[in-house]
């Protein structure tokens, strides 16, 4: 196979080469799964530089996210449990290894790509629309009439946060640095937009509701839950779902108290370990979603990234945030259809 192995770290994306290595021998319990698409994530960049939480040992494929075709379905699964997939059935997961042409993977990081998606957009499912969803569904309770500010909501959870929000009978104010993600955000179906850099973009957004009440939810992966107090409803409640603006915040709980609302974390990884049944039902409430036609791929378009090759562009697009949504590397390969 061909792969973006990590023999050492390096200190950005442009540093990375392609490889030939020998194709990867799952498991009697895995898949083997032949990769159409892969999509760049935040901790990618972090990890070829050796600096994430979680690192492999050396040496290792680098990516994670991807969709694909089974090449081999699982000889033995606990229980005398049958394999879900079988060969040639489309899905999309994630697992270690997702910058490559062939990837080994449990059946539990695998999902079926939904009727009507192709690769290109399945790839960039598996970890923005279930963080989306349990944070605003499971953590946050949204529902209908809600008022729901969505901050960075021209990137991957973001995006993914705006059609849930709306889905769910919601208004959704999103917030983005520039002009054209906004657009972005109002064409996958937020109502109002701000922009985050104005000195007074927590009052935009309380004008915006009604009586100047605030929003009933904050949906923040950037940091931003101190000053989006200013801009919450009473009972409102403010969904902590990452610190993508490096930043880790301290706040006085006098103000939570004050304003009688709460301030809810989601670590959506940490639910295969603590909560495996809720995964399920995420699950469930996104392909309903999905069926119902009110959810759809949040890649971004504005560049086509083709090929392995193409993988450092696009993660060094992603770094310096001149991308919006998902980013997602088509792979095409021989002997296989293209997407």
């Amino acid at each position: 196979m061909r792969g973006i192995q990590i023999t050492q770290y390096v200190k950005g994306p442009e540093e990375l080469k392609i490889s030939n290595l020998p194709d990867p021998v799952p498991k009697p319990n895995e898949y083997l799964v032949r990769i159409h698409a892969t999509a760049c994530n935040f901790f990618d960049l972090l990890q070829i530089r050796g600096i994430y939480q979680h690192q492999p040992k050396i040496p290792w494929i680098s990516g994670s996210e991807f969709s694909g075709v089974v090449v081999n379905a699982p000889t033995s699964l606990p229980g005398g449990k049958k394999p879900k997939y079988k060969k040639g059935d489309r899905v999309f997961g994630a697992a270690q290894g997702g910058y490559a042409t062939l990837i080994c993977i449990g059946e539990e990081r695998l999902r079926p790509i939904p009727d009507g998606w192709d690769f290109f957009d399945a790839a960039g499912l598996f970890v923005t629309m279930p963080t989306s969803y349990a944070g605003l569904v499971t953590r946050a309770g949204i529902k209908s009439g809600d008022y729901v500010l969505v901050h960075a909501a021209a990137g991957g959870v973001g995006l993914a946060a705006v059609q849930i929000a709306k889905a769910f009978g919601a208004t959704v104010i999103a917030t983005a640095g520039n002009k054209h993600k906004l657009e972005v955000a109002k064409s996958f179906g937020a109502d109002y937009g701000v922009d985050y850099r104005a000195n007074d973009w927590t009052d935009q957004v309380k004008a915006i509701t009604p009586n100047k009440r605030g929003v009933d939810i904050v949906y923040d992966p950037v940091g931003l839950i101190s000053q989006s107090m200013k801009c919450i409803a009473w009972n409102g409640r403010l969904l902590v779902i990452g610190f993508a603006g490096g930043e880790l915040e301290k706040m006085g709980t006098n103000r939570i108290l004050l304003k009688n609302v709460s301030v809810v974390g989601l670590h959506w990884g940490a639910y295969s370990i603590h909560e495996p049944e809720t995964i399920e039902e995420v699950w469930d409430g996104i392909f309903k979603l999905v069926a119902e036609g009110k959810i759809r791929g949040t890649n971004f378009t504005d560049e086509e990234f083709v090929g392995l090759e193409r993988v450092p562009a696009a993660l060094k697009a992603l770094g310096e945030r001149g991308t919006w949504g998902k980013v997602v590397v088509k792979v095409p390969q021989e002997g296989a259809s293209k997407i």
